[in-house]
């Protein structure tokens, strides 16, 4: 029995047609908005062919798009590394044992889960700005890929808590048993347990790491939508460029979210169980004397 089934009943005739209607005339509410909107951007001569054309210009993506794109997948691709790095540190930290270890993580997790990206973005281009410590062109990057690790690095180790927590007990006291610690049963059985069961959802925080570096256009990155907005205010043509940027960001995204989805489910179709031995370096089958032991 589902979930859905446990806590609502199931629409009768009724309910369903109901459904129907409702959305029916959701749609034709929303069909008749898209008609008014294009007759509205006709009329304002916003679909005009010359306001389009311009994007099939050669010069227009050699040196505004692609630049802009290639400068946003640098940041992200960089944080992303960056952030599951830190992720794997403060998640380990979480974890301890120790008190101190772990009460240490669990604040600076927490704190940098709850600030604003944006805000850390202008925080550190304010900072290492005035510290005039990096060059002053690269300071826009560095400050979008510390406020994308720092937020997004706290996400993931959240991701590997929820993912270890999530693991049968009995593997960690299976693995106690034979002899080893806390720490190698974490580092050898459960963390690449967790890493693995958690690849739909770290894949997931990839697209959010994508969209976020986004913002980096408010403190002056030159990152795909801060590069479109220039294309758009030099042919003004603002709202096309904007939605050109929007496609790839979507295209983009869309790729990242299937890749989400097909690696839940390949997991799902071959579980999280792995060939081989438990630990790297045992035998696969332990020869054990079951005789009882003689006095």
């Amino acid at each position: 029995m589902s979930i859905q089934s446990v806590l609502f009943d199931a629409p009768g005739p009724k309910a369903r047609a109901r459904i129907r209607l409702i959305n029916g005339i959701g749609a034709v509410l929303a069909i008749g908005l898209l008609i008014y909107l294009g007759f509205a951007l006709y009329d304002a001569g916003q679909l005009s062919p010359e306001k389009w054309t311009v994007f099939l210009k050669a010069d227009i993506w050699a040196y505004y798009l692609l630049p802009g794109l290639l400068a946003t997948l640098k940041a992200a691709a960089l944080s992303i590394i960056t952030g599951t790095v830190f992720g794997l540190i403060f998640g380990l930290g979480r974890l301890s044992e120790n008190k101190i270890i772990n009460g240490i993580s669990s604040v600076v997790v927490e704190f940098f889960r709850a600030v604003p990206v944006l805000l850390m973005m202008i925080f550190f281009w304010l900072i290492l700005g005035r510290a005039d410590i990096f060059d002053p062109a690269q300071t826009p990057f560095i400050a979008v890929v510390l406020g994308l690790t720092l937020y997004n690095g706290s996400v993931i180790a959240e991701l590997i808590r929820a993912g270890v927590h999530g693991l049968p007990k009995g593997q960690r006291e299976a693995g106690i048993a034979i002899g080893l610690t806390r720490g190698q049963c974490l580092r050898l059985i459960e963390i690449p347990q967790a890493l693995v069961a958690m690849l739909p959802a770290l894949i997931s925080q990839f697209v959010v790491v994508l969209k976020d570096s986004a913002l980096g256009s408010i403190i002056t990155y030159s990152e795909l939508l801060n590069m479109a907005k220039l294309v758009g205010t030099g042919n003004s043509n603002v709202m096309q460029a904007l939605a050109v940027a929007a496609l790839i960001f979507i295209l983009i995204n869309f790729g990242l979210s299937k890749l989400a989805t097909l690696a839940s489910h390949r997991l799902s179709s071959r579980g999280i169980a792995t060939e081989g031995p438990l630990i790297p370096g045992m035998p696969e089958e332990m020869d054990i004397d079951t005789e009882p032991a003689k006095p």
